[in-house]
């Protein structure tokens, strides 16, 4: 009898042995993790926003279209452009004052933007890569879902002004991870850890262009 005892505390002893190491490996395993899926994903919003930067910049808007935002990629040019200024003289205010119109006296300003060249907006931005293909896809091993895109205008000082947001949930990001590790990581709120339930770039509410990351994803990690 007493062995049978001691061999059931010695199982007793193993099993909560295990518990207290899984207590401790299993969350230091999942911010492993999280911090690589976090980086991919990042990755992809960072392109994301680089395209809908030079989007604005040549049409004048965002767009909330994924498709519309490839096709914008493979065929829009940046114009190299140069800046002058010269001046002339003021012919009618040269003559009102009785003076010689287009020989000394009074002279206009002005600046000249001469287009010098175009350059691709694909080799501008991606450098002959073309991740830009897949840059919507979430790029987690089982999650077949795309990045939320939206663009549209918010009143500011009277004036609309352009705005877009692109964003994944934190669920997809780590949908095979044990769930009293994800809700609490859900409900983050830390100067170095990326607060709330999604990954956000970009605001549908504000004319802002940044992500909800801290600075530590702003440099590629290693896979």
């Amino acid at each position: 009898m007493r062995l049978i005892i001691q061999l059931v505390l010695w199982v007793v002893i193993a099993v909560l042995g295990y518990l207290l190491f899984n207590s401790v490996y299993e969350p230091v395993q999942f911010n492993k993790l999280k911090v690589k899926r976090y980086a991919k994903v990042i990755e992809n919003l960072k392109d994301i926003r680089a395209a809908e930067l030079a989007h604005l910049e040549i049409t004048g808007k965002f767009t909330g279209s994924f498709d519309s935002l490839v096709q914008f990629i493979d065929t829009a040019e940046y114009a190299i452009t140069q800046r002058r200024d010269t001046s002339y003289p003021d012919v009618e205010r040269n003559k009102a004052f009785g003076l010689h119109p287009t020989d000394g006296g009074y002279y206009l300003e002005e600046v000249i933007i001469d287009t010098l060249s175009f350059a691709s907006v694909k080799d501008s931005l991606f450098k002959g890569s073309d991740r830009y293909r897949t840059m919507m896809n979430i790029p987690i091993e089982g999650v077949d879902k795309k990045v939320k895109l939206e663009a549209g205008t918010v009143l500011k000082n009277d004036n609309p002004m352009q705005v877009f947001e692109a964003s994944v949930a934190k669920d997809d990001i780590l949908h095979d991870q044990p769930r009293d590790l994800v809700i609490p990581e859900k409900q983050t709120v830390s100067v170095d850890g990326v607060n709330g339930t999604h990954i956000i770039v970009g605001s549908m509410d504000d004319v802002n262009t940044n992500g909800n990351w801290p600075k530590m994803y702003d440099s590629k990690n290693d896979e």
